[in-house]
């Protein structure tokens, strides 16, 4: 598991299989010839889901090495009969024996039947997933050759041929829930003349975001009465002092502060802050995903990963954290806590990215559970679409803590010397600056996370004071 990985996802991997001595190993990258021949050309191009191909046929029929025999065999005849030169029926005489000798001298196979167990269906970016395939046929042995329609967030970097298994080993390049593709297992006799088909669905994986580096927990003037690791203005027993006060009788005497009881004449003990948890809601700007021209970065890529980095975070410290995706179908999930909430929080979203299928994104008011009265709400947004300021001022009227975490997207491209491209380069410029004005006008924290970096960089400003909420 990649370094930067929260952690081991709860599951029990299947053990690993080692090819045997008749198996077929093709490994390497996409481009090696038998990966390729595997995939035939469907695999789908980023960007576009994944096309279902069509049905293969039921039952037995001919194969390629019976096609060629035939074909062979019949432009022989038809050339003899055009010609009328007996000589070439010759010719037909060598392929026709040929296939004779391929038949099979033992029956087919009947019943034929494969099942497939996928290893990891849940997993990180950049991690391997296997799936191994066993047939199963009541006929003599024969030839497995796979045909593979990849879907559209993974990558086939290793293919094992056995005599009655597959095994496949891609590698999950994108966060989301994606099909994995379908497998179109050919069946060979014997004498490799006949072939069936059967396919077989690999079914889904999950591919959670790696997280950015994050270890900062800014919080609010407000915290709820709950017992945590944030330092509250309230007197408490905690271990962070913030002032003196006068002896009580009952009082332990070990918490004395002799200086100032020197001072004053009178005993003085230290006096503690109670320790709190803090809400927290991350927020999701879903509504478009915008890419960088220069570098190619998503914009919902590293919306996710710096997410995913501030949720971990938060959920170290114990702290409440849940999650809401706005754009299409509002999607979000009540603040909640413990190391396995950081995967029922990820899994509540990564339906926004399904074989990349882009949605209606319409807005919809937010549910008011999604939203704790006092919770620390942040925004992770490209600031590409004004109707993002409509959610932030639902947020801002409900007297929550806000900061708006800006995801850098890029300029669009403006060739030089054409001067309606630099002119809406321009404009392009001054409406993101114009609603980084908005935000600001408006008292919202406004903080700028860059690709690659950490993201306590962008939090350690918020460090300085404690964040306030709006009005009602």
């Amino acid at each position: 598991m990649p370094a930067s990985a929260p952690g081991p996802i709860p599951s029990e991997p299947a053990p690993a299989s080692v090819p045997g001595p008749g198996d077929i190993v093709v490994e390497g990258a996409t481009g090696s010839e038998a990966v390729e021949r595997a995939l035939g050309g469907r695999q789908s191009e980023p960007g576009r889901p994944t096309e279902a191909p069509p049905e293969p046929p039921d039952g037995w029929r001919a194969g390629e090495r019976a096609l060629r025999y035939g074909t062979v065999a019949a432009l022989a005849l038809g050339a003899a009969l055009v010609t009328g030169r007996p000589w070439l029926l010759a010719l037909a005489a060598g392929p026709l024996v040929l296939l004779a000798l391929a038949l099979p001298r033992t029956p087919r196979a009947g019943h034929l039947t494969a099942t497939v167990e996928v290893a990891a269906r849940r997993c990180f970016e950049g991690e391997q997933v296997v799936a191994r395939i066993a047939v199963v046929h009541d006929g003599g042995e024969g030839r497995l050759d796979p045909g593979i329609t990849l879907g559209p967030g993974v990558r086939l970097d290793a293919l094992t041929v056995g005599t009655a298994h597959l095994e496949l080993r891609f590698t999950a390049e994108r966060w989301g829930r994606w099909t994995l593709g379908t497998v179109d297992v050919d069946l060979y006799d014997a004498g490799g003349v006949a072939r069936r088909t059967v396919r077989v669905d690999l079914g889904e994986v999950a591919v959670f975001p790696l997280p950015a580096a994050a270890g900062l927990t800014p919080i609010p003037v407000r915290l709820p009465t709950r017992l945590g690791e944030h330092a509250s203005p309230q007197r408490g027993e905690g271990i962070e002092v913030i002032g003196v006060h006068p002896y009580v009788r009952g009082e332990r005497q070990r918490r004395i502060n002799w200086p100032a009881t020197t001072r004053r004449g009178s005993l003085q003990l230290h006096q503690f802050a109670a320790e709190r948890a803090a809400d927290t809601v991350v927020m999701l700007d879903v509504l478009g995903d915008i890419r960088d021209p220069v570098t190619g970065l998503s914009s919902l890529d590293e919306t996710f990963r710096a997410a995913a980095g501030l949720v971990r975070a938060y959920l170290r410290t114990h702290d409440r954290v849940g999650v809401v995706a706005v754009g299409g179908t509002t999607r979000w999930l009540q603040p909640g806590s413990g190391d396995a909430y950081f995967y029922r929080i990820v899994e509540s979203v990564l339906e926004v990215r399904k074989d990349l299928v882009q949605r209606d994104p319409e807005l919809s008011r937010l549910p008011p559970p999604a939203l704790p009265e006092g919770a620390l709400v942040y925004v992770f947004t490209p600031l590409t679409d004004q109707r993002i300021l409509v959610v932030l001022d639902q947020v801002r009227s409900r007297a929550n803590p806000l900061v708006v975490v800006e995801i850098p997207s890029g300029d669009p491209p403006a060739p030089r010397g054409d001067t309606t491209a630099e002119l809406a380069l321009r404009l392009w410029r001054a409406d993101r600056d114009a609603m980084r004005f908005a935000l600001i006008e408006r008292g919202i924290a406004l903080i700028a996370h860059q690709p690659g970096q950490t993201l306590d960089l962008a939090l350690a400003p918020l460090l300085r004071t404690r964040i306030r909420g709006g009005s009602r």
